[in-house]
């Protein structure tokens, strides 16, 4: 596996998380260097039938579907969360 990350030679995913685990990136560059934040995105499979309804009802909002599935978890999760 090609990660692109010579500083690491990690030959995994798995090694790469292991390196970065254990380090920090200031330990190899500039450490005033501007912080850089990353977003991990998940793959959640989802009904065809469902997404075509999530689909439809996010275009009539004017909002991504990704957008409006996120607002309706976090809507599910504080509910969980406060009984």
């Amino acid at each position: 596996m090609s990660t692109g990350n010579s500083i690491s030679k990690a030959d995994s995913l798995e090694e790469l998380g292991e390196f970065w685990d254990k380090r920090d990136l200031t330990e190899f560059g500039d450490p005033n260097a501007p912080d850089i934040e990353f977003h991990v995105s998940v793959a959640v499979p989802v009904e065809p039938d469902l997404l075509a309804d999530i689909e439809k009802l996010a275009h009539r909002r004017g909002i991504s579907p990704e957008i409006l599935v996120n607002l309706w978890l976090k809507e599910k999760v504080v509910e969980t969360k406060t009984g």
